[in-house]
Formats: C-alpha cells, sequence, structure tokens
C-alpha cells in the first residue's frame, strides 16, 4: 500500500507560519485527492483542508479558511499545508491524508504543530 510522510511540523508563536508537507509513495499518488487532518489532545481527528487530484479544486475548514492553503505537485508525488496567521487551537498532530473511494486513508506518522501563545 501507499504510504506518506509528513514533514514541516515544529514550535512557533501566535501569528507564525509553517509550512507542511507530505510525500506519497509508488506511482499513483495522482490517481487521488489529498488532504490534511489534525488530531488535538482530546479531541477527534478533523478535517482541514483537501485538494482534488488535477488541484482544480479545494476545500477547508471553516476555522483555517483563508490562514492555509493547500496545494500539490503530482510530479513529486507531494502535497503541502501552508499554514500562516498560526493561532493555538492550531496545535495538533497533523496528519496528510490519500481518499481511496468514498474514505480517507492515513498512512502516515503525521507531525506535530505546536503554536504557543
Amino acid at each position: 500500500q501507499m504510504t506518506l510522510s509528513e514533514f514541516g511540523g515544529g514550535l512557533v508563536q501566535t501569528g507564525g507560519s509553517l509550512r507542511l508537507s507530505c510525500t506519497a509513495s509508488g506511482s499513483t499518488f495522482y490517481n487521488y485527492a489529498a488532504g490534511w487532518f489534525r488530531r488535538a489532545p482530546g479531541k477527534e481527528r478533523e478535517f482541514v483542508a483537501g485538494i482534488s487530484r488535477g488541484s482544480d479544486t479545494t476545500n477547508y475548514a471553516d476555522g483555517v479558511r483563508g490562514r492555509f492553503t493547500v496545494s500539490r505537485d503530482n510530479s513529486k508525488n507531494q502535497v503541502y499545508l501552508q499554514m500562516d496567521n498560526l493561532r493555538p487551537e492550531d496545535t495538533a498532530i497533523y496528519d496528510c491524508a490519500i481518499k481511496y473511494g468514498r474514505s480517507w486513508s492515513f498512512w502516515g506518522q503525521g507531525t506535530q504543530v505546536t503554536v504557543s501563545s
């Protein structure tokens, strides 16, 4: 199966920026929509942003719209999440995901984002 490797997390102050990247294995990455979810302590995994196979469509959670930008480069098997104007409530483990059929698959370890007040 495909594997996903997330990078770019770290510690940043309120108002700062981070750019997350995810690299997928295999040669079929371009066939799937991709996205980002996050897991905060005590909370269920929640959707953050998604992008269609050809990057023609993006979708964002209400709380991140205007601050986060999702993009992808199929030639590099990569999907990105540019996060600007970060807030403490953005603190979470961020997971890259691939949409198989009608469900999302999480095959990476995630990357920790911590935003201090």
